[in-house]
């Protein structure tokens, strides 16, 4: 059956209702965000969404597939002026993009076109928005292939902007950082985590935005090069890594953030002795949003934000939060440790159980990305989570670095049960967007290379 869901209009009026703020009015005066160079100021931002939110239908709910981060959050805030939820596919793919429009009656698409297609009638903006709208739909792809939805409300969504925009300003000041953090990212506005730092921060954190999207190094550099100071890198450990290893020198930088990905300990180094800054890591999901955080380079331990309490569980970890309607799990293994800070111990689906012996994917990788040479690399589990645990690897490493060699280093790091067999050298990881590996992709470069 299609689950049809109905777009509720915003009504702050009822008895005892709880708003919260709808927009940043903290700095009217300086630019919100720089597009192709120019510097927009709040004040146009504010008539923009005003403009296209009387050319929205009156109800619906929007997916929205802005490219430019600018027309983005354009779209973004014009849809929660009219009480529409935004409707965020965990890919661009049509099929999905199809499939979780189908679930919303009167679901309507929005890109850059459409959201530059302003007229001059405008639509009123309330100043507060009720903290129970849900803002957006997050859509996340289950084992089964079928979208899970995760409605996410306005208050929560405001709630931990709050804390992160917190967290950043207490590292950027313990570094004699100061002023406006200017944020540029190279992951995309649609994913929760470009949602949290590129789309929220600026609307509710007093934060501005680069419209762009960089991907390669030197394009990272031109970026940041046109923000001005203490900017602010939004990444992934893949984008640190190819920004590591590129050697293009970047503009100063004041705090990189790195997320969808565990960030290994030796990159982390690695990574704010080339960028001159410190890198933080932020823990969440979309189920969640970021719960915590940890300066990777310095200290294992993540902290967690105050209100933030996880109750560990033999298959996860139940997440309570004040923003959460109900205690969330998570398939994160993790240990408490005194000083609300915790330690991540694997995954309860991460984990390999092979002739008595116990190990985790994540560690498996870990250790063969550490080996000499190997550029970037994946162990996963071809046949699934059946009753054969036998595990493979793809990696990318130079010509001269042979296959067989490779599996000869790990296997001195490696108990003999857990090395990969095949292991193969691939050109590159098949990486969606943000870095992460669909294992759907994995199996299926797996199956062509070999």
């Amino acid at each position: 059956m299609v689950e049809i869901l109905v777009s509720v209009p915003v009504d702050s009026s009822g008895p005892g209702a709880a708003t919260v703020a709808f927009l940043d009015d903290t700095a009217e005066q300086v630019a919100f965000a720089l597009e192709r160079g120019r510097a927009i100021p709040h004040a146009e931002f504010r008539d923009d969404i005003s403009a296209l939110a009387a050319a929205l239908p009156a109800q619906g709910a929007m997916v929205n597939l802005c490219e430019d981060r600018y027309q983005f959050l354009v779209a973004f805030a014009a849809a929660l002026a009219r009480g529409h939820a935004v409707l965020l596919p965990g890919s661009r793919a049509p099929e999905q993009v199809a499939e979780v429009a189908a679930r919303h009656e009167h679901a309507y698409r929005c890109d850059d076109a459409r959201a530059l297609a302003r007229g001059k009638v405008r639509h009123p903006l309330p100043t507060t928005l009720p903290a129970s709208q849900v803002a957006a739909y997050g859509y996340t792809s289950g084992s089964t292939g079928v979208p899970k939805r995760h409605a996410k409300r306005w208050g929560a969504f405001v709630a931990t902007t709050r804390l992160n925009a917190a967290r950043i300003r207490e590292v950027l000041a313990s570094n004699g950082a100061h002023g406006r953090p200017q944020i540029v990212a190279t992951v995309p506005p649609q994913h929760m985590y470009g949602l949290e730092t590129s789309v929220l921060l600026p609307l509710v954190g007093g934060m501005s935005v680069h419209a762009g999207r960089p991907l390669f190094p030197g394009d990272v550099a031109a970026a940041l090069a046109e923000m001005p100071e203490p900017r602010v890198l939004v990444t992934t450990p893949v984008h640190l890594r190819a920004l590591v290893q590129s050697g293009v020198a970047m503009p100063r930088i004041a705090l990189a953030l790195s997320a969808t990905a565990p960030l290994p300990l030796e990159l982390a180094r690695e990574a704010e002795r080339a960028l001159g800054a410190p890198i933080l890591e932020l823990y969440g999901a979309t189920e969640t949003c970021v719960v915590a955080t940890r300066r990777t380079a310095n200290d294992e331990p993540w902290r967690a934000y105050d209100g933030v309490t996880l109750e560990p569980k033999p298959d996860g970890v139940l997440v309570h939060a004040p923003w959460l309607e109900a205690p969330t799990p998570l398939l994160d293994l993790v240990e408490l440790l005194p000083g609300h800070r915790f330690v991540l111990r694997g995954r309860n689906a991460d984990l390999l159980e092979i002739a008595g012996k116990r190990a985790s994917l994540s560690e498996l990788t870990r250790r063969l990305l550490a080996i000499d040479g190997v550029e970037d690399a994946v162990v996963f589990q071809p046949d699934g989570d059946g009753p054969v645990q036998r595990v493979a690897a793809l990696v990318v490493a130079p010509a001269h670095l042979a296959s067989a060699t490779i599996l000869a280093r790990l296997r001195d790091v490696v108990d003999p049960a857990f090395l990969p067999r095949p292991l193969v050298r691939v050109a590159a990881l098949p990486r969606n967007e943000v870095g992460k590996l669909p294992r759907e992709c994995l199996v299926a470069a797996l199956r062509d290379a070999t």
